[in-house]
């Protein structure tokens, strides 16, 4: 066996005198250098093994169960939502019909607020970016004919996300269905609003005060729910490089750890219900990395808080493909995009993927183009061959070492956080959005001088395109005024006397700190209280948020 030093230092020398193109860009998208050649010697040597270990076994670098895919494939989304409750869910019977397994759904911006549809503030935006939903009444009908007992739903939402989780309860129960059998995710992820996309309600503090009241509810009364989905998709989506996505995204799941144990949780009794949502970027190795490092990371920070329980050291992910790769020019170059960002996130290990549309640049998806997203799951699923191996990568010197390198990086920003004073002293003082905008400048800057290419963008641009040529999504602007309607005859019909109740039982428990607010917005559901006048409750407690440094 030739002598491997040796032979690496005479390939050092002969590829010294080799010269590169001048045109490519050698690094990651998140600015890493990417060497020529990668050895043994880029890994970490002696403690290769131990941070690698089997798949299913701590740290989970090769993926949180035994077998993965070979045991079950990962559940197939595909983010879903517009105009009325009765609209979106003509979709969702079209999307399951069509083979997906699980639902997810997208609200529009007045949900995201916490504004009901005929607030002033929601003019205009009603049922354009998701479906409004303002009661109990639009949860019923958006899963009108599909029984909630037998499917698994994510919803994105994070301020109001409380009082959306407590209409799919008070939903499931007119359906007759125990809130023990339902099974799915609230996004919840609060902290990562103040750090990229800007959806609040009130404060930091009081909204974790929600979060963990969130665990201990659900904890004893939805038990198969995951009760926070930590999000680095927004994150990754304003801008931030691969290593800024997963540290930030890792040191908010850690404050959640942190803020749960402080309310007097047990962290084995709330910590196996908490999974996340990254996003995965057109850079295929990078990606893949992440989503290992992750894992381990993970693993090892749980378990030093004194978890005991394994399943409260899996990091169980969510995955959904990058909305800001996908270009309006040439759009249907984004199938390809999509197809290799899918492809990175089942190579990583992701537990559930959402495939963007093609035409999501332009407007939101159409049904033939929401069709090929997820075709394009199931091509790599049953005919590429690639859930057949755990891990297929694992043991790649390139892989390894990336991991290896966005490991490192998390780390360092774990300790910049700490030094800053922590989570919220961080959040305060700006310092996530600062990192967030350089990093996000850095990279529009390589693609407008070229560095960086876009096929379609700033090379190999046909001439005399239009992008708008392509058949997109119509939103009748009529929707907004049934919505409207919708509402108040819900407000009309309900009993007064009871929403007065429910609503003063609501406050005092915001006010108080030994009653579950997430219980009295049950009951506020059941009643058919409306999302607006719950958040009002909360606004009038806490009052809004508005202390965010300037980037």
């Amino acid at each position: 066996m030739p002598d491997f030093e040796s032979a690496k230092a005479a390939y050092e020398k002969a590829i010294a005198k080799t010269p590169e193109r001048k045109d490519a860009l050698f690094k990651t998208l998140s600015g890493g250098e990417v060497k020529p050649l990668y050895t043994p010697a880029d890994t970490q040597g002696d403690d290769y093994q131990k941070d690698l270990g089997f798949p299913g076994e701590f740290p989970y670098t090769r993926g949180v169960h035994t077998t993965m895919y070979r045991g079950r494939l990962w559940t197939m989304r595909q983010f879903a939502g517009f105009g009325t409750s009765t609209e979106t869910n003509k979709r969702f019977h079209y999307l399951l019909e069509h083979g997906q397994t699980g639902l997810s759904v997208a609200f529009d911006f007045p949900t995201l607020m916490g504004y009901d549809s005929d607030h002033n503030r929601s003019r205009g935006e009603v049922g354009r970016c998701g479906v409004a939903i303002d009661s109990v009444d639009d949860m019923s009908d958006l899963f009108d004919g599909i029984p909630m007992d037998q499917v698994s739903t994510s919803m994105t939402i994070n301020g109001p996300a409380a009082m959306l989780f407590a209409f799919y309860i008070a939903a499931a129960e007119r359906q007759g269905v125990s809130s023990e059998k339902l099974r799915g995710t609230i996004q919840n992820d609060i902290l990562k609003e103040y750090h990229a996309q800007n959806s609040w309600l009130i404060g930091p503090e009081p909204s974790i005060r929600i979060i963990t009241d969130i665990f201990k509810y659900a904890a004893k009364s939805v038990p198969q729910w995951n009760t926070i989905s930590i999000s680095g998709y927004h994150i990754r989506e304003a801008g931030s490089t691969a290593g800024q996505e997963l540290a930030f995204t890792l040191a908010d799941g850690l404050c959640y750890l942190d803020e749960g144990v402080k309310a007097g949780l047990e962290i084995d009794d709330f910590a196996p219900r908490l999974s996340f949502f990254f996003d995965v970027h057109i850079d295929f190795f990078e990606e893949i990395a992440k989503f290992r490092a992750a894992r381990r990371i993970w693993a090892r920070e749980v378990k030093k808080r004194g978890a005991k329980d394994p399943k409260s050291m899996l990091l169980r992910t969510h995955a959904q493909t990058a909305g800001v790769s996908l270009t309006a020019q040439q759009p249907e170059n984004n199938i390809v995009r999509t197809a290799f960002e899918a492809l990175a996130a089942v190579l990583g290990g992701t537990q559930s993927l959402h495939t963007n549309s093609y035409d999501e640049a332009l407007a939101l998806p159409s049904e033939k183009a929401v069709q090929i997203a997820l075709r394009t799951q199931q091509i790599v699923a049953h005919e590429t061959g690639v859930p057949n191996v755990i891990d297929p990568l694992g043991g790649s010197y390139f892989v390894e070492a990336l991991t290896d390198r966005i490991e490192a990086e998390a780390y360092e920003y774990f300790k910049r956080i700490e030094e800053l004073g922590g989570m919220f002293a961080a959040i305060d003082s700006g310092f996530f959005r600062r990192e967030i905008a350089k990093s996000s400048f850095m990279q529009q800057r390589e693609i407008e001088t070229g560095r960086r290419k876009i096929v379609g963008v700033n090379c190999f641009d046909g001439e005399h395109e239009d992008p708008h040529a392509q058949p997109l999504l119509y939103i009748d602007p009529k929707l907004e005024e049934e919505q409207k309607r919708r509402v108040q005859r819900t407000r009309a019909t309900r009993d007064a006397l009871k929403v007065e109740a429910a609503l003063r039982k609501l406050e005092e428990a915001c006010r108080g700190k030994d009653q579950n607010v997430m219980a009295a917005l049950v009951d506020c559901a059941r009643v058919r209280v409306t999302q607006g006048e719950m958040c009002d409750v909360c606004r009038k407690v806490w009052g809004e948020y508005r202390k965010l440094a300037a980037v």
